[in-house]
């Protein structure tokens, strides 16, 4: 990835001293640190919400409060796209935005496609957020063929075979993987043969892909697991009488538990 100019330099919006930049010219692929990448969404969905209720400026402080992060952090991320905001003013909505879109690679629309049309596929299929965040539905896959020929929402599923010539029409930016776990590793090798080389996996299974294809894992379960856990430790905290019991007559003190709760975590 490129690095980007110094801070003050042209295109890196206004300066420490509230110096307008040049908000036509902004810094498309900075190196960031991954944990501020993971942030930005969150900053951009923030934005698009005051946005909405007519905020034409805001501060760090209230940005930080509406993206759920401390506003030493927010700032120090916002600095990674040459982005200070003006002194007593705060940061201008709109460029922000601006800024915020070219970083992520959202100013062009990128063709997603999805594999898997059980309960959860069929869900994501019609999620409106693709759409409105700058991603289009090309194509729907499974091997059901009850559900091959179908049409949901607006598109015909199609077999997965079909995919390299899917991939041949329109260049696939990324695959998003809602099979059985048994099936995603397939899946997602079929993908990468295609040319894919971005996955979202909510698939519970690990997959392998080669060097070059990025993986992001969406697993509600472990979601679930990791809010047992504090819900676990806050129980414990409040005294024994507050733990919950588990299987085999174990109560919440069980050091098991909380070893297969933290590792979670860790993972």
């Amino acid at each position: 990835m490129s690095q980007h100019p110094p801070p003050g330099a042209p295109g890196h919006g206004a300066t420490d001293q509230g110096e307008p930049g040049n908000p036509a010219v902004v810094a498309t692929s900075p190196d960031l640190p991954e944990a501020t990448v993971a942030r930005l969404p969150e900053y951009l969905r923030a934005l698009h919400h005051l946005a909405e209720s007519g905020h034409e400026t805001v501060s760090s402080e209230e940005l930080a409060v509406a993206a759920g992060v401390n506003s030493a952090k927010l700032r120090k991320d916002l600095s990674h796209l040459g982005s200070y905001g003006t002194r007593g003013v705060g940061y201008d909505v709109t460029l922000l935005v601006d800024q915020i879109e070219n970083v992520l690679g959202l100013t062009q629309r990128r063709s997603v496609v999805l594999v898997g049309l059980g309960n959860l596929g069929h869900a994501l299929a019609g999620y409106a957020g693709f759409a409105s965040r700058g991603f289009r539905i090309a194509a729907l896959f499974d091997v059901d063929p009850e559900l091959v020929g179908q049409r949901i929402h607006g598109l015909t599923v199609r077999h997965l075979d079909e995919l390299p010539q899917v991939a041949a029409e329109d260049p696939i930016a990324i695959g998003v993987i809602s099979t059985p776990a048994e099936g995603a590793q397939s899946v997602a090798d079929q993908l990468v043969a295609a040319g894919v080389t971005g996955i979202l996996n909510f698939a519970p299974r690990v997959l392998n892909v080669p060097v070059g294809v990025d993986v992001r894992k969406v697993d509600l379960a472990i979601e679930l697991q990791i809010l047992s856990f504090h819900q676990h430790r806050k129980s414990s905290a409040a005294g024994p009488a507050a733990l919950t019991a588990l299987p085999g007559g174990l109560t919440g003190s069980g050091a098991h538990h909380s070893t297969d709760a933290a590792e979670a975590v860790g993972s």
